[in-house]
């Protein structure tokens, strides 16, 4: 797992799993996980699927040649509204890119540091 900065403002966390290291074997199996996970949890509430990959086709957008699938699972663990702002942050997302020998996990650093960690642990899980 590898944290950086998107555009030099951004805190993502990447991880990228051969095809050969995990018992998934498509975007959508792993979505079904991450679904999984989202519904076993307290207060995580699942949103949606967002299908990236066809709706960037559809629109004639670019898409970089070695990707072959992109999807976002979009959750929210928000159990309290302390103020204003915190909806900017809100709701959670798990991108999940296919490649031909592997897949990409991205997601942006969650603002409470135990839910944070929650979602290290199930991309983590998945080795």
């Amino acid at each position: 797992m590898t944290k950086t900065l998107l555009m030099d403002k951004y805190p993502i966390y990447s991880l990228e799993l051969k095809k050969n290291e995990i018992k998934q074997k498509s975007v959508d199996e792993i979505i079904k996980y991450f679904v999984q996970m989202i519904e076993q949890h307290p207060i995580a509430t699942n949103i949606a699927v967002f299908d990236h990959f066809t709706h960037t086709k559809s629109i004639g957008g670019e898409i970089d040649e070695s990707i072959l699938d992109a999807q976002n699972v979009i959750f929210c663990f928000g159990a309290a509204i302390a103020n204003s702002k915190i909806l900017a942050v809100r709701p959670r997302s798990i991108g999940i890119v296919e490649f031909k020998d592997s897949f990409a996990l991205e997601f942006m650093e969650a603002p409470n540091p135990k839910l944070q960690e929650t979602m290290l642990e199930w991309v983590m899980k998945l080795k």
